[in-house]
């Protein structure tokens, strides 16, 4: 009997016959080499896995978030495993999650302190990538990589951003072709919008030009006109639409016959001023002024309606507020006491200062919020960065960080450098606050006669937040308190520039 033939008779039997040393290693050597190769290629296909996300894009709305899913299939754990979000190339890291946390050091800098690997079911092989305060550079193409200690697999993503700009502002810009020229304009969209001109019924009316552009800040703004006929006398609405939210603003105007003159009023009053010139020269002075002085008034009016449109609730954070303040249990009111409250002196707090901060920090977008001032003779309103030192004396200025309009000693002043006195001609019982953080605008309004105030321009960085002085009136429990009012829900309408 061979040897090949005692090894079968033990396969079968289960005897292991006995043969010489040379003879067992050389029949067993080619066994035991096709058992370790199957063994590996075992190990290898358990190991295989694919990676898969959504079959549709994701879509964000700008200053809002992201989350981008991604898992594995089959299901099995990742904890292990390194997981990479990346854009175009492999280096350029959104996040990387390698040896059981997150790893910082190659995230590239537009994403730092933006994302967030959400792994509550990373022992399934599922993982989600939340991105905050969307902006339109995240807009575009994401691969999600998952590499093993044998395999790795990706998969890619689509991220749409989009963002619903101002309401239109509709101007009229003279004649032009035997009509009235008519002009809309809106900003602030993402991605391209479109613009039409509709009428009362709502169909689509023919434009005279159209033009959409990119601004610094990679959002849209269209420009669309369309040439009024003198004989007419309709209404019209000019109406812009994000296409991916399949939402729209609109706002529209109503052309009167007093647009359209049949007579030239300056040909009569050429006639009569070449009789009555000294009496009319002056008259028409005070006109012009009181025409552009109504504008003046209209225009702001209709600035403060549009910043109410961006109205939130602020709250009162009684962590920052100076041991001499008392707030409300609403946290809505403020008001300067006679003695100072036994409080913890942390970080936050301003002391000597007697000021507070609102809970509420905005790194982007608008915001609006009013604040009832009663007859109070002192107060000072406005925002801060969240950064500024709460200790020691501090100086109200845009170059400390603080954008304040204040009232001292019966005078209205913006704390600018120098301070800019303001002309107030009724007294303001309440007053608008409008941030426009990525214009660099704070704005201030006069609620009280709808009328602006002032603002400041320049560049923000950093969280900003409202802050509020009551002034050091005396009083006790019977002095004014500075008091955050709710703002109307219809002010604004589709009135706003």
């Amino acid at each position: 009997m061979t040897p090949q033939d005692s090894a079968d008779q033990a396969t079968m039997t289960g005897k292991v016959p006995s043969f010489s040393p040379g003879s067992t290693v050389s029949s067993a050597l080619p066994g035991f080499v096709v058992l370790c190769l199957a063994l590996q290629v075992h190990r290898l296909a358990s190991a295989q896995f694919i990676v898969a996300g959504p079959d549709h894009p994701v879509i964000a709305s700008l200053g809002g978030e992201a989350v981008l899913p991604c898992h594995l299939s089959p299901r099995m754990s990742a904890e292990n495993m390194e997981v990479r979000w990346f854009r175009s190339q492999f280096s350029a890291v959104v996040h990387l999650y390698r040896d059981g946390q997150d790893q910082y050091g190659q995230q590239i800098p537009e994403y730092r302190g933006r994302t967030e690997l959400l792994r509550d079911h990373i022992t399934n092989g599922s993982v989600s990538l939340r991105i905050r305060n969307i902006r339109p550079s995240d807009n575009g193409q994401y691969k999600c990589f998952f590499q093993s200690s044998v395999s790795y697999e990706d998969a890619i993503l689509e991220l749409h951003v989009a963002g619903v700009g101002s309401a239109p502002a509709i101007s009229v810009e003279g004649h032009q072709d035997g009509g009235i020229r008519v002009v809309c304009r809106s900003a602030g969209w993402y991605p391209q919008p479109e613009a039409q001109w509709r009428d009362l019924q709502g169909q689509i009316l023919s434009s005279a030009s159209e033009k959409i552009s990119q601004e610094a800040n990679d959002l849209f703004q269209t420009e669309i006109a369309i040439v009024i006929p003198e004989a007419s006398n309709q209404k019209v609405s000019c109406c812009v639409r994000n296409l991916l939210l399949n939402q729209e603003r609109e706002s529209e105007i109503s052309i009167a016959e007093l647009f359209f003159p049949r007579v030239n009023p300056w040909m009569v009053a050429l006639g009569v001023i070449l009789v009555l010139l000294a009496v009319l020269i002056p008259l028409s002075s005070y006109c012009f002024w009181r025409q552009h002085r109504a504008k003046d008034k209209l225009q702001a009016e209709l600035r403060w309606r549009c910043a109410q449109l961006y109205a939130v609730d602020v709250t009162l954070d009684p962590d920052t507020a100076n041991p001499y303040l008392v707030l409300s249990e609403d946290r809505k009111r403020v008001r300067d006491g006679d003695t100072q409250q036994n409080l913890p002196n942390n970080p936050e707090r301003f002391d000597p200062c007697v000021c507070v901060l609102g809970a509420e920090g905005f790194a982007g977008g608008r915001r609006y919020w009013e604040v009832e001032v009663g007859d109070k003779p002192e107060w000072a309103l406005g925002v801060c960065r969240e950064s500024v030192s709460r200790k020691g004396d501090i100086t109200l200025s845009p170059e400390d960080g603080y954008w304040v309009v204040w009232l001292r000693g019966g005078r209205y002043k913006a704390r600018t450098s120098p301070s800019t006195p303001l002309p107030v001609s009724v007294r303001p019982s309440r007053v608008g606050i409008f941030l426009d953080y990525e214009a660099g605008e704070v704005s201030f309004y006069n609620v009280t006669d709808r009328s602006h105030l002032f603002t400041f321009t320049g560049t923000f960085s950093g969280t900003l937040r409202p802050y509020f002085c009551p002034g050091l009136n005396a009083g006790g429990e019977n002095a004014a308190p500075l008091i955050i009012c709710p703002v109307p829900a219809q002010a604004g309408g589709n009135l706003c520039p």
